[in-house]
Protein backbone atom coordinates (compact mmCIF):
# COMPACT_ATOMS: atom_id res chain seq x y z
CA UNK A 1 0.00 0.00 0.00
CA UNK A 2 0.80 3.41 -0.45
CA UNK A 3 2.62 5.26 2.56
CA UNK A 4 -0.41 7.26 4.12
CA UNK A 5 -3.43 5.33 2.07
CA UNK A 6 -6.30 4.51 4.30
CA UNK A 7 -5.83 0.75 5.68
CA UNK A 8 -7.53 -1.84 3.40
CA UNK A 9 -9.69 -3.11 6.54
CA UNK A 10 -11.64 0.48 6.44
CA UNK A 11 -14.85 -0.10 5.62
CA UNK A 12 -16.83 3.13 6.98
CA UNK A 13 -17.17 5.27 4.36
CA UNK A 14 -16.77 8.57 6.27
CA UNK A 15 -13.65 7.26 7.45
CA UNK A 16 -12.56 6.49 4.05
CA UNK A 17 -13.49 9.77 2.44
CA UNK A 18 -11.91 11.43 5.35
CA UNK A 19 -8.61 9.03 4.75
CA UNK A 20 -8.22 9.17 1.16
CA UNK A 21 -8.76 13.33 1.25
CA UNK A 22 -5.52 13.56 3.99
CA UNK A 23 -3.95 10.86 1.83
CA UNK A 24 -4.27 13.25 -1.43
CA UNK A 25 -3.79 16.39 0.83
CA UNK A 26 -0.14 14.75 2.02
CA UNK A 27 0.80 13.32 -1.30
CA UNK A 28 0.31 16.94 -2.44
CA UNK A 29 2.35 18.37 0.14
CA UNK A 30 5.07 15.86 -0.46
CA UNK A 31 5.27 16.55 -4.82
CA UNK A 32 6.21 20.03 -3.72
CA UNK A 33 8.85 19.26 -0.99
CA UNK A 34 11.55 20.00 -2.36
CA UNK A 35 11.38 22.03 -5.20
CA UNK A 36 13.26 25.04 -5.47
CA UNK A 37 11.70 28.51 -5.61
CA UNK A 38 11.89 28.39 -9.55
CA UNK A 39 10.85 25.26 -9.85
CA UNK A 40 7.55 25.97 -7.42
CA UNK A 41 6.82 29.35 -9.02
CA UNK A 42 7.91 28.19 -13.28
CA UNK A 43 5.93 26.05 -15.21
CA UNK A 44 6.55 23.05 -17.17
CA UNK A 45 3.15 22.57 -18.37
CA UNK A 46 1.55 24.12 -21.61
CA UNK A 47 -1.16 25.81 -19.68
CA UNK A 48 0.95 27.37 -17.70
CA UNK A 49 -0.12 26.51 -14.44
CA UNK A 50 2.55 26.33 -11.40
CA UNK A 51 3.09 23.77 -8.41
CA UNK A 52 2.60 26.69 -6.39
CA UNK A 53 -0.41 28.12 -8.06
CA UNK A 54 -1.64 23.94 -7.48
CA UNK A 55 -1.35 24.82 -4.22
CA UNK A 56 -3.13 27.96 -3.39
CA UNK A 57 -6.18 26.60 -5.98
CA UNK A 58 -6.10 23.29 -3.99
CA UNK A 59 -6.98 25.91 -0.95
CA UNK A 60 -9.19 27.77 -2.55
CA UNK A 61 -11.07 24.31 -3.55
CA UNK A 62 -11.84 23.36 0.00
CA UNK A 63 -12.39 26.51 0.91
CA UNK A 64 -15.23 27.38 -2.33
CA UNK A 65 -16.65 23.41 -1.39
CA UNK A 66 -16.40 22.63 2.38
CA UNK A 67 -16.52 26.37 4.15
CA UNK A 68 -18.61 28.90 2.25
CA UNK A 69 -20.01 25.74 0.42
CA UNK A 70 -20.99 22.88 3.06
CA UNK A 71 -21.14 25.40 5.80
CA UNK A 72 -22.64 28.26 4.44
CA UNK A 73 -19.48 30.51 6.42
CA UNK A 74 -18.62 34.36 4.43
CA UNK A 75 -15.54 34.32 2.92
CA UNK A 76 -13.68 36.89 1.61
CA UNK A 77 -13.09 36.22 -2.45
CA UNK A 78 -14.51 33.15 -2.67
CA UNK A 79 -12.13 32.88 -6.31
CA UNK A 80 -9.61 34.42 -5.13
CA UNK A 81 -7.75 31.73 -6.19
CA UNK A 82 -7.47 33.02 -9.67
CA UNK A 83 -6.42 36.49 -11.78
CA UNK A 84 -8.50 38.55 -14.32
CA UNK A 85 -7.95 36.28 -17.02
CA UNK A 86 -9.48 33.21 -14.71
CA UNK A 87 -6.16 31.48 -14.19
CA UNK A 88 -4.09 30.40 -11.01
CA UNK A 89 -2.66 33.20 -9.38
CA UNK A 90 -0.32 33.31 -6.26
CA UNK A 91 -0.49 37.17 -5.35
CA UNK A 92 2.54 39.17 -5.91
CA UNK A 93 4.74 39.14 -2.75
CA UNK A 94 3.14 35.91 -0.95
CA UNK A 95 6.17 33.28 -0.46
CA UNK A 96 6.02 30.07 -0.69
CA UNK A 97 5.60 29.21 3.03
CA UNK A 98 2.34 31.53 2.84
CA UNK A 99 0.67 29.62 0.25
CA UNK A 100 1.58 25.85 2.10
CA UNK A 101 0.59 27.48 5.36
CA UNK A 102 -2.47 28.74 4.13
CA UNK A 103 -3.38 25.49 2.44
CA UNK A 104 -2.14 23.51 5.85
CA UNK A 105 -4.46 26.04 7.94
CA UNK A 106 -7.51 25.85 5.15
CA UNK A 107 -7.04 21.89 5.55
CA UNK A 108 -6.92 21.64 9.42
CA UNK A 109 -10.68 24.05 8.95
CA UNK A 110 -12.10 21.52 6.64
CA UNK A 111 -11.26 18.64 9.16
CA UNK A 112 -12.99 20.27 11.76
CA UNK A 113 -15.67 21.00 9.56
CA UNK A 114 -16.78 16.94 8.24
CA UNK A 115 -14.82 15.58 11.56
CA UNK A 116 -18.50 15.10 12.96
CA UNK A 117 -20.80 15.75 9.91
CA UNK A 118 -23.14 13.78 8.46
CA UNK A 119 -22.57 11.80 4.93
CA UNK A 120 -26.26 13.00 4.06
CA UNK A 121 -26.54 16.20 5.55
CA UNK A 122 -26.70 18.52 2.69
CA UNK A 123 -25.05 21.80 2.80
CA UNK A 124 -26.13 24.91 4.70
CA UNK A 125 -27.84 27.75 2.51
CA UNK A 126 -27.14 30.80 2.32
CA UNK A 127 -23.16 30.48 1.44
CA UNK A 128 -22.46 29.12 -2.04
CA UNK A 129 -25.80 27.74 -2.38
CA UNK A 130 -29.09 29.93 -2.59
CA UNK A 131 -31.75 27.02 -2.81
CA UNK A 132 -31.84 23.22 -1.44
CA UNK A 133 -32.54 22.21 -4.89
CA UNK A 134 -28.54 23.12 -5.53
CA UNK A 135 -27.26 22.45 -1.81
CA UNK A 136 -25.17 19.15 -2.14
CA UNK A 137 -24.88 16.66 0.08
CA UNK A 138 -21.19 16.32 2.08
CA UNK A 139 -20.97 12.34 0.66
CA UNK A 140 -21.11 14.70 -2.80
CA UNK A 141 -19.06 17.01 -1.52
CA UNK A 142 -16.51 14.99 -0.49
CA UNK A 143 -16.36 12.56 -3.54
CA UNK A 144 -15.76 15.77 -5.50
CA UNK A 145 -12.95 16.94 -3.65
CA UNK A 146 -11.39 13.31 -4.05
CA UNK A 147 -11.95 13.54 -7.44
CA UNK A 148 -10.29 17.03 -7.73
CA UNK A 149 -7.30 16.17 -5.47
CA UNK A 150 -6.58 12.88 -8.25
CA UNK A 151 -6.51 14.53 -11.19
CA UNK A 152 -4.56 17.52 -10.01
CA UNK A 153 -1.97 15.35 -7.65
CA UNK A 154 -1.79 13.14 -10.95
CA UNK A 155 -0.64 16.42 -13.08
CA UNK A 156 1.65 17.81 -10.36
CA UNK A 157 3.32 13.88 -10.79
CA UNK A 158 4.07 14.97 -14.27
CA UNK A 159 5.34 18.62 -13.37
CA UNK A 160 7.34 17.15 -11.09
CA UNK A 161 9.17 14.60 -13.02
CA UNK A 162 9.01 17.15 -15.83
CA UNK A 163 11.25 19.50 -13.32
CA UNK A 164 13.79 17.30 -11.69
CA UNK A 165 12.99 13.87 -12.30
CA UNK A 166 11.10 12.42 -9.20
CA UNK A 167 8.50 9.80 -9.58
CA UNK A 168 6.47 7.91 -7.58
CA UNK A 169 4.07 8.11 -4.92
Amino acid sequence: MPPGEPDPSVSDPHALLRGYLDYYRDTLLRKTDGLSEEDLRGSRVPSGWSPLELVRHLTYVERRWLSWGFEAERVPDPWGDRGGDDRWRVPDGMSSADVIDAFRAQCDRSREIVRDARLDAHARLGGRFPTEDEAPSLAWILFHLLQEYARHVGQLDVARELADGATGE
